[in-house]
């Protein structure tokens, strides 16, 4: 079945975009906010938090990266208007970072610092490898003056174990954990998927341990078992973790850790930029092919 997903996956972009929003509606809230915020307000009602995501990455041009910022900053007035039990992901790409470096920063500061006023938080995704070192850097910039952010490691980069040791010794660890999902070079990523797991683990104890805050952030039934044995051995305050999945992904996983009494935030992408997040995410996790072909014949 692998193979077939792969393929579909591959042939997928010859396709005109309202097929492509078929197979992606399940995983993105919708185009508008209100779409994120209708979404969110269920989840809540689910017993989820959630992390709402304005969808878009690469943009040409600084007043770009300022309709993203406001847009951002909108997110933030909306959960707070709505008194949602959510708070905001931000992508520093879609902020200037290829741009701008410090323009980008002021960006992320500047909706910190309206999180802050909310007494909200922002959690800084994590892209491609080759933003991983300015990314750390803004972030520690940053904590230097908030504590309302944090940020996320991927544990298939193999710079990850000094990366989340040097936030340790900083006191700044505030993370979401997860694999990650861009295709990297096996120079800088580890390809076994097992050493990947392996890894994850690792870097998950090393916050459990340091008492730092983590976000488990998978749908890999393997690791949220191994997790829960994590928090079972480190003793684990419930206010310092909390486990984090996709709009869409393994429910009814979702549904039991809630049923045990797990934190668990659900992120909510929406925006006019659905289709490039689409594509990404289908093209480097093809069994999301098989779940949606699935559902689509269910659905009839």
């Amino acid at each position: 079945m692998l193979w077939f997903n792969k393929i579909v996956a591959f042939i997928l972009p010859l396709f005109p975009k309202s097929f492509i929003w078929i197979f992606s509606k399940k995983y993105i809230s919708g185009k508008e906010l209100e779409d994120a915020i209708n979404a969110t307000k269920e989840l809540n009602t689910l017993g989820c938090c959630a992390t709402i995501d304005v969808l878009g990455e690469e943009i040409e041009s600084l007043k770009e990266a300022d309709q993203s910022r406001d847009e951002s900053i909108q997110v933030l007035e909306a959960i707070e208007k709505h008194k949602l039990d959510a708070n905001l992901s931000i992508k520093p790409t879609s902020l200037g970072l290829r741009i701008d470096k410090e323009a980008c920063y002021k960006n992320i500061e500047a909706i910190v610092e309206k999180a802050k006023k909310l007494k909200n938080f922002v959690r800084i995704d994590m892209e491609d490898a080759t933003t991983t070192s300015d990314t750390l850097a803004m972030y520690k910039r940053l904590r230097k003056k908030y504590s309302n952010v944090g940020t996320v490691i991927q544990s298939y980069l193999m710079r990850s174990k000094d990366d989340v040791q040097d936030l340790i010794d900083n006191k700044v660890a505030h993370l979401r954990l997860c694999k990650g999902i861009y295709i990297e070079s096996s120079k800088i990523a580890y390809k076994n998927k097992q050493k990947v797991r392996d890894n994850f683990m690792e870097l998950a104890y090393m916050m459990l341990n340091s008492k730092s805050y983590i976000g488990l952030a998978t749908h890999d039934k393997q690791l949220v078992d191994r997790s829960i044995q994590a928090l079972k051995e480190t003793k684990a305050d419930p206010k310092d973790y909390e486990f984090q999945m996709l709009l869409g992904v393994t429910e009814k996983m979702r549904a039991s850790l809630v049923s045990q009494g797990y934190k668990l935030r659900v992120y909510v992408p929406y925006g006019e930029q659905w289709y490039g997040y689409s594509m990404r995410r289908l093209k480097e996790n093809p069994n999301m092919v098989g779940h949606i072909i699935k559902n689509l014949f269910i659905r009839g």
